[in-house]
């Protein structure tokens, strides 16, 4: 299950898609009223022609990336496994129970669906509300099979190699000054609200090195976890990478440093020969393609910098495709360390 994207590029289409993404309550965390006139009123009318205009940029002849690499994932998960993959998006098409309904169709006695979010970490507008949505359409079409749903894998060994594995090409080459983590931004009001204490998250400097219980769905600390990992893994040095945060909107406080800021900031520093991960993905998308490829290499060369390359997401590379399988036969198996407790 991934994010989803617009049926075209028309911004009909486009307009439609960002309706349905941003009247998630999980999203845009308003009263129903508040968010309707937001999004509306305000939001969807100057940023669907941009947007439509962004996805033109990037489309492929066989239609978004997003779905197109997706999709491509799933054949290359179906040839290692012998159950039946589906493929279904948060928002848009694939829907989530036309995947349910062909999985009904070709095996009538299904007794069970494995849900795999690919969302490496926990946000209550990525993760959970993928997983909620799938658990209503589940239990408003009443379908017969039970639902098992994969933990956010953020810093699972197997995940942390194939993220390793994906970047070590351009690692290793060493003509970098730079490796920068950009991932997807959160207003920090998400970071609060889904603070199981109350009182950990943003109350310090350092509050994602310290433990709790806050960090099982604490989205900053399960990113910098993540790219502590991988950079250990890959012998990047301390002082050559760092963290920031894309996709920002609206004007409220998300989580900072903003990547945009970064970008502008970093060749000053004398760092002229960047590379960019963007970890928050596994398949290429317009955040990845159309954002950081095109709009922010834009901006860091003409901040000064030199060099900007985006490394790819993982999407079908051997080592990805092989850990899913891992994970999914492990489940088939009966070990439940890597389910959700929902």
């Amino acid at each position: 299950m991934n994010l989803g994207s617009p049926d075209s590029t028309d911004v009909k289409d486009v307009r439609n898609y960002l309706h349905e993404f941003l009247m998630d309550k999980r999203v845009i965390d308003y009263p129903w009223l508040f968010r309707k006139i937001l999004v509306d009123g305000i939001i969807i009318g100057p940023r669907a022609p941009k947007s439509a205009e962004a996805y033109r940029s990037v489309w492929l002849p066989e239609g978004s990336p997003l779905i197109v690499l997706t999709k491509k994932l799933q054949l290359a998960l179906q040839a290692e496994m012998d159950c039946p993959i589906e493929v279904a998006m948060r928002y848009g098409n694939p829907t989530m129970k036309g995947a349910y309904d062909r999985l009904m169709t070709e095996h009538p006695d299904l007794t069970e669906v494995i849900l795999v979010p690919l969302y490496p970490h926990y946000a209550m507008s990525s993760y959970e509300t993928a997983v909620e949505y799938a658990r209503e359409i589940h239990k408003k079409y009443k379908y017969p099979f039970r639902i098992k749903t994969l933990l956010p894998f953020y810093e699972d060994p197997l995940y942390i190699g194939a993220l390793a594995q994906s970047m070590k090409p351009y690692v290793d080459e060493k003509r970098y000054d730079h490796v920068l983590f950009s991932y997807h931004g959160l207003p920090q009001r998400h970071l609060t609200k889904a603070d199981v204490t109350g009182n950990h998250c943003l109350r310090s400097d350092d509050c994602c090195s310290v433990d709790s219980v806050a960090h099982k769905h604490c989205y900053r600390h399960q990113v910098y976890t993540t790219t502590r990992k991988t950079a250990q893994l890959l012998d990047i040095p301390s002082g050559k990478y760092s963290v920031s945060f894309q996709s920002r909107l609206g004007r409220e406080q998300w989580i900072r440093p903003y990547t945009v800021d970064e970008l502008v900031a970093l060749p000053a520093r004398g760092v002229k020969r960047l590379l960019v991960v963007c970890p928050a993905f596994v398949s290429d998308c317009l955040e990845t393609l159309e954002e950081m490829g095109i709009q922010g290499k834009e901006i860091f060369l003409a901040a000064g910098g030199e060099s900007f390359t985006l490394i790819p997401c993982m999407n079908t590379q051997p080592g990805w495709v092989g850990v899913l399988a891992s994970w999914l036969k492990t489940i088939q198996q009966g070990d439940t360390s890597l389910i959700a407790n929902l």
